[in-house]
């Protein structure tokens, strides 16, 4: 223990760094950070695009393209100015939050979503430097730390999507929990309606640039061994879906403790199976102009890497081609990968994925308390 405190200490890593218990010290110079361990595609680059973001999680950008990074352990928010190369500037908009994780921008205000609460922070762009004190749209969110960090979005219908996860590993806790809700947040101290269901923890999600349905990633639950059950990747065609937790895992594995009182048949089945804890968070759907034709309208899902298995799994982006024929199952194949070194020991963990203006791609990293970006040069 004297180790793990002299470590953390020395290294001044984050609260994320302690789930490894190996000593392993995150870096914080971002020029120490070896980029040329990242493998990707020919034509691709990585660079760091800001670093000391530390914690950094959810982004976001304004219409006048400020990025807008959140946290989980550090209970703060940035505002990021940059050339939209490099981060110019980092500011501090938020401190003392209760897991902030979720940001969302919409008319002009950012939306940060805390454990049991959705803040809004108006014109906020014209007050970096002196922010205003928030305005609370709802406070009608459970307050259990279990699965309470919320990832949240705007969807075409103009309404705020926000998760609520299991408040367990497995369990049967009933609405609201396990659940996708969404939120008018024009209305005053709006009502969460239950948009999806059986949902242990969704950290991502994204809507289909052509089809407008929402995908989400999963965790699977934890304590039945390295491989099982797999990490999802879902498809919502409609409100009201049942996705299986706490009864059903991967579509075809009923939960030992659950899964007799519901057969798997009754809900409906991920589009993709992931490895099994390897933490699949942030979701996006390219529609840029510079990557190359392939990558169009394909999913980049975040993997943020294992914290329980015994030889570790995750830690890389990979993409989901989901431009498949009816009854097909989109396939996925790794992009980036690197942050895992072959002695099972990890300098950093991809979280979520935004697309800027230009066509690249910013990933954040709270571990190694940066956001790089990827882009394509050629081959």
């Amino acid at each position: 223990m004297q180790l793990l405190t002299k470590c953390v200490a020395a290294c001044k890593i984050n609260v994320v760094g302690l789930y490894f218990l190996f000593g392993i010290c995150a870096p914080v110079n971002a020029a120490e950070l070896p980029l040329h361990n990242i493998k990707l595609p020919p034509g691709f680059e990585i660079s760091v695009f800001a670093e000391n973001v530390v914690n950094a999680r959810s982004l976001v950008l304004s219409d006048a393209q400020t990025l807008f990074v959140s946290t989980r352990n550090e209970g703060k928010v940035y505002a990021i100015k940059h050339d939209g190369t490099k981060a110019q500037k980092i500011i501090t908009i938020a401190s003392g939050l209760n897991r902030p994780n979720g940001v969302a921008f919409r008319k002009g205000s950012l939306y940060v979503a805390e454990v049991n609460r959705i803040l809004r922070y108006d014109n906020i762009e014209a007050q970096l430097e002196n922010p205003p004190k928030p305005v609370v749209v709802t406070e009608q969110y459970p307050s259990d730390n279990a699965h309470g960090w919320k990832f949240i979005r705007f969807g075409p219908d103009g309404l705020l999507y926000v998760p609520i996860g299991a408040p367990c590993n497995i369990c049967e806790p009933g609405d609201p929990y396990a659940s996708i809700t969404r939120i008018d947040v024009d209305k005053r101290n709006p009502k969460p309606e239950i948009f999806a269901r059986g949902i242990r923890n969704t950290v991502g999600f994204d809507w289909h640039p052509q089809t407008g349905e929402l995908w989400f990633t999963e965790n699977g639950r934890d304590h039945l061994g390295d491989d099982i059950p797999p990490e999802e990747l879902n498809r919502a065609t409609k409100a009201g879906q049942h996705f299986g937790y706490p009864y059903c895992h991967g579509g075809d594995i009923p939960d030992p403790e659950f899964g007799s009182k519901h057969k798997c048949a009754e809900f409906t089945p991920p589009e993709v199976k992931f490895q099994a804890h390897s933490a699949a968070l942030g979701i996006r759907f390219y529609t840029g102009p510079s990557f190359p034709a392939e990558y169009r309208n394909q999913a980049f899902i975040a993997h943020h890497g294992s914290w329980n298995r015994s030889k570790k799994s995750g830690y890389k982006l990979v993409t989901v081609n989901t431009n498949v024929k009816v009854g097909e199952k989109p396939q996925y194949k790794v992009f980036a990968e690197g942050w895992l070194n072959s002695d099972d020991s990890v300098w950093g963990r991809p979280v979520d994925l935004l697309q800027l203006p230009d066509g690249s791609l910013l990933v954040s990293d709270d571990y190694a308390n940066v956001i790089y970006r990827i882009a394509y040069k050629s081959k």
